[in-house]
């Protein structure tokens, strides 16, 4: 019975790709900004045939066979490309049983004067399908987590920059929580700052960190101590009344690091230390 159905699914395959495409294309759920008409015919051959070249009376019944690796690596790239082009989840779910409802309008037709036939291929297709779901939902979930990962690696860069704001004075403005990898990322980015440029002082300014608790004020310690290593003073700004608060009430001893209420007050404080000034220009009336 099940080289039967194999035989049906082969002689159809034409018939289940267009009845499959199609159904895909009339889709409310086809988000056809993020794919073209042709990559869904083309990836839609690709795991159709895959699946009849590897289906046989044997593997019907077995979806750890090795003969549906092949599909499962078709299903697992168009599974993975869709998460990082944007599609939901349950696109993705409504591609696979798309194929699966094709196929099982091919049988319903082929086997109509059969019923017990029939009702042994729908099994045999729904357990089968059920596994290739499950397998393209968790490799889904994998592309999306690659690029959820990616994301926050490129947010935590963009959000950390180094500014050169004077000759030998460096400034990071920190905005958002600070943890342990986020400080890692703040490390590294004003370490190399200060090889590249060979500045003596470094500003953290915290205007913009929600809040200091002893885990944040550890982190930003470990920054200060770093930096010294490198030769370089560290100054924090951005102290505000209510940080200053919360150090007090935590206890935290910040008495070693040098700390100013505002970036202004910072750079202030750098342009006396590497003895620079800076002057209002007067204009000269009547000078032409």
């Amino acid at each position: 019975m099940e080289s039967n159905i194999i035989e049906i699914l082969k002689k159809s395959k034409s018939l289940i790709l267009k009845n499959w495409v199609d159904n895909q294309f009339s889709s409310q759920a086809l988000n056809d900004d993020l794919i073209s008409s042709e990559e869904i015919k083309e990836q839609s051959e690709e795991i159709l045939s895959a699946l009849l070249r590897n289906l046989n009376e044997q593997n019907i019944n077995n979806i750890d066979a090795p003969e549906f690796d092949e599909v499962i690596e078709a299903l697992s790239d168009v599974s993975i490309t869709r998460a990082k082009l944007g599609f939901s989840p349950k696109e993705t779910g409504i591609f696979v049983n798309g194929l699966k409802n094709a196929i099982l309008e091919v049988l319903e037709t082929e086997l109509s004067s059969n019923p017990a036939a029939l009702l042994a291929a729908t099994k045999n297709i729904y357990n089968l399908f059920d596994n290739f779901s499950i397998i393209t939902f968790e490799t889904f979930i994998r592309g999306r987590e690659e690029v959820i990962i990616r994301q926050t690696d490129e947010i935590s860069e963009i959000s950390t920059p180094v500014i050169r704001v004077w000759e030998g004075i460096l400034a990071l403005p920190i905005i958002g929580t600070l943890d342990s990898a986020r400080t890692q990322v703040v490390m590294e980015n004003l370490l190399e700052a200060i090889v590249e440029t060979g500045s003596s002082i470094a500003i953290l300014d915290i205007s913009g960190v929600p809040a200091v608790d002893s885990l944040v004020a550890q982190h930003l310690m470990k920054t200060v101590a770093a930096t010294r290593l490198m030769g370089a003073e560290c100054v924090i700004s951005g102290i505000r009344p209510e940080i200053a608060q919360t150090i007090v009430h935590l206890g935290i001893d910040l008495s070693n690091i040098i700390t100013k209420a505002s970036l202004a007050h910072a750079l202030k404080f750098s342009f006396q230390t590497l003895k620079l000034e800076v002057r209002k220009q007067q204009t000269l009336v009547g000078v032409k």
